[in-house]
């Protein structure tokens, strides 16, 4: 891998998701609706955990930079892929192109880690309680943030090292609508069979290491959910039943395209698409519309608001 930058590509190519003009502004109207829904519920998530004492809990904080990193995730590709739907020749410069890699895997990175803090947080809610004022302190739940945060930057730094890189010195069209690690290694002027094992080695490591990490705590709280039978238990498996359905949606394309890295499919881009611009709609309607207390403290807000416009 010691060689220098001799790129001679300036730009890529980006193919989108059709040809056809119909269906780029059909997919233009649903997407840009799912961004603004998106962009819209995990603000609204932030705003009601800030204003809402009752949701001071470690797991409402942990909860707002979920939807905060979701915030991040909705706006790294998206806007540029609603502006190319208009736009007849889609490209991106390399600096781009490399700064869209970065993004994305400090971004998922991030929120793989801040998945696996979230369910060490209901595993000691549920299953140490008398502890759990203690162990969960606001100083433990901004270290776990920090945490989040460092890992996903140093794992997206440690794909960007080797592919900036590279030596583009020929094709540089993208068959995606945004700088698709695997698709951007695959232009590269040289055999890139060592680097693709080592991009599949990273992102694989960190994606089944923090799987297993949520498929292991979740079974224990759900074997202690499952002992218990009071009104309390009900409200956890709710709770846990909103953790694991983010989890399997996050997760499950992941490992898809970690299964077959460097093997497309037809199919693939609209899994892409699903990961890339509808996973940060998950958190607001699976944690808002499944969520007693953010349903009552949203009512509360909205109560408080029409109050103070009548008056």
């Amino acid at each position: 891998m010691g060689h220098t930058n001799d790129s001679v590509v300036s730009e890529f190519v980006l193919l989108g998701l059709s040809n056809s003009w119909e269906l780029q502004l059909f997919f233009f109207a649903i997407f840009s609706s799912i961004y603004v829904a998106s962009l819209l519920g995990n603000v609204m998530i932030i705003v009601i955990i800030s204003c809402d004492s009752q949701l001071s809990s470690p797991m409402y904080f942990l909860l707002g930079h979920l939807s905060f990193i979701d915030i991040c995730q909705s706006n790294f590709a998206t806007p540029k892929m609603l502006v190319d739907f208009f736009v007849e020749h889609k490209t991106i410069s390399f600096e781009g192109c490399m700064a869209q890699i970065f993004l994305l895997h400090s971004f998922v990175g991030s929120e793989m880690m801040l998945l696996v803090a979230m369910a060490y947080d209901r595993f000691i809610a549920i299953c140490k309680p008398l502890r759990y004022g203690t162990i969960m302190s606001r100083k433990l739940c901004v270290i776990f943030v920090s945490i989040s945060w460092a890992v996903g930057i140093l794992h997206s730094v440690s794909h960007l090292a080797f592919t900036v890189d590279l030596p583009f010195c020929g094709p540089n069209e993208v068959d995606s609508f945004f700088c698709d690690l695997p698709l951007v290694i695959e232009l590269a002027c040289m055999d890139t069979y060592k680097m693709e094992i080592m991009t599949l080695t990273n992102s694989g490591l960190i994606s089944l290491s923090c799987f297993l990490a949520l498929i292991i705590s979740y079974t224990i709280i759900l074997a202690t959910v499952r002992r218990r039978s009071s009104s309390g238990s009900s409200k956890a498996l709710s709770t846990l039943t909103a953790h694991i359905t983010v989890v399997i949606l996050f997760f499950g394309p992941c490992i898809y395209f970690y299964i077959w890295p460097f093997s497309r499919f037809s199919a693939d881009k609209f899994l892409s698409i699903f990961y890339v611009v509808c996973t940060p709609l998950l958190n607001p309607i699976i944690y808002s519309l499944r969520n007693e207390d953010v349903k009552a403290a949203m009512r509360k807000l909205r109560n408080r608001h029409v109050t103070s416009w009548n008056n």
